[in-house]
């Protein structure tokens, strides 16, 4: 039994970083047989649905005391070529069950993908037209604010304010006129 960090660690180099350097030197070959290109691609498949479905099978059986080694075991099987697991597992395993639910599964891929834009359409224009609310909202207490200002004769025009610094470097706003901010000359 090796410890969880270290099959982690294992996982991703054998079950993902080996095999991606293996496939990526298989296209990179100036003459790639279809067979290897072949291999790859039902390889990242069944890897891809095995990432998938792990994460329901992590919260199930990772009690199991090897279980994480059992993962490891599976993706070197996928990819050692003298074993050909992933030809079995494909052939055997994959093919006959998307041969039998592939239309099922398509159908119910289109009904997600449009629930998942309607969802999505939803959210956006509910955000948009609470944006455009709050926005309203925040102009309203603003220009309010600054009419109240303006009766109070608290708010003056710009060219009225100039910056004044006193000794200490602290910028006080002085209003043209010779008082400052708090009033005084």
């Amino acid at each position: 039994m090796l410890g969880e960090f270290i099959t982690r660690v294992l996982v991703l180099v054998l079950g993902y970083g080996f095999p991606a350097i293996e496939c990526f030197k298989t296209v990179e070959k100036n003459k790639v047989s279809i067979e290897e290109l072949r291999f790859w691609c039902q390889y990242w498949i069944v890897v891809a649905l095995l990432t998938v479905f792990e994460s329901i099978g992590d919260t199930v059986f990772s009690w199991l005391p090897v279980y994480d080694e059992l993962k490891l075991a599976l993706l070197i099987y996928l990819w050692y070529p003298k074993t050909k697991g992933t030809g079995y597992v494909y052939d055997t395993v994959l093919r006959p069950f998307m041969a039998r639910h592939e239309t099922e599964m398509e159908r119910k891929v289109e009904e997600w993908r449009a629930r998942a834009w309607d969802f999505a359409l939803y959210y956006w224009q509910n955000c948009t037209d609470l944006g455009q609310t709050k926005w309203a909202e925040m102009w309203q207490i603003l220009s309010g604010q600054s009419s109240r200002l303006k009766q109070q004769g608290k708010l003056t025009k710009l060219e009225d304010l100039q910056l004044d610094f006193d000794d200490d470097k602290r910028s006080r706003r002085k209003i043209a006129g010779g008082k400052n901010h708090k009033g005084r000359t």
